[in-house]
């Protein structure tokens, strides 16, 4: 009786210990959920992009001639930057006629391009950010800078050489974002900052030259000292004919002071 008893507990003991193996194999060997694995960027051809918005052409045909097009999609697709491009249309190249992208070398025409991308995506709603910040960085490195002011959702650009405008968003899909500027962004370092001025507009025809004018005053000068002086030339003829008359006089006088004395 006393050995049956303790073959059921043994019994018991060992069936529960089973089970609760078992349920903690079940549990080691249940499968876990992986992560999702994190959003891939969309690729952007900026070659693709540069071809069917604009005209864009000679800003593309630039990149593509300095070979810095593949400078700028490697910092578009192949970083976690992103970038950001200023592009003018073809109408703002032949707008420049002094200073002539022409006369650049070859380093300097690369480092005119490049300074029209920042190396990193930006926004619209980022600008404002950027213009509180002072001068900010270009592809171009070291002191070619931009300074933004964001003038109330009107983006202006300055270059210290030239002043533009974005006009409008061309591409704003992270990591690559494209405006349109009105001008081509000219940098400080290369061409100084004597900013062309504005010309003046031409004088309205059939308006004579005022009295203050150095040429009426000239004329004014000639006219009144060409001018004969009614006094000055009057007067020797008055005294000459007066010294007759008195000789005459006083030869009558004498005259009759001989007969009578």
């Amino acid at each position: 009786m006393e050995f049956s008893m303790i073959f059921m507990i043994s019994f018991s003991v060992l069936i529960l210990c089973s089970s609760l193996a078992y349920g903690q194999v079940a549990m080691s060997t249940s499968p876990t959920p992986s992560p999702s694995p994190a959003p891939t960027p969309a690729y952007t051809n900026l070659k693709d992009l540069l071809s069917v918005a604009g005209p864009y052409h000679k800003f593309l045909d630039y990149l593509e001639s300095t070979k810095l097009i593949d400078t700028f999609q490697i910092q578009a697709n192949n970083t976690v930057e992103g970038i950001t491009i200023f592009v003018p249309k073809d109408n703002a190249f032949k707008a420049l006629k002094k200073p002539s992208l022409s006369n650049l070398t070859d380093d300097q025409l690369k480092s005119v391009l490049l300074f029209h991308a920042l190396p990193r995506y930006y926004a619209l709603a980022d600008f404002n950010d950027l213009s509180e910040r002072g001068p900010i960085s270009t592809l171009a490195g070291g002191q070619y800078t931009l300074q933004f002011n964001d003038d109330s959702g009107t983006v202006r650009l300055d270059s210290g050489w030239s002043k533009a405008k974005v006009t409008s968003a061309v591409h704003t899909s992270k990591p690559v974002a494209v405006y349109q500027v009105d001008k081509v962004l000219l940098p400080e370092a290369i061409f100084g900052t004597d900013i062309p001025p504005t010309p003046a507009p031409a004088p309205a025809l059939g308006i004579s030259p005022s009295a203050d004018t150095p040429s009426a005053a000239k004329s004014e000068e000639t006219g009144s000292s060409s001018k004969p002086s009614s006094s000055g030339s009057y007067s020797p003829r008055i005294m000459m004919n007066s010294g007759i008359w008195t000789q005459l006089v006083l030869a009558f006088l004498g005259g009759w002071l001989v007969l009578f004395f």
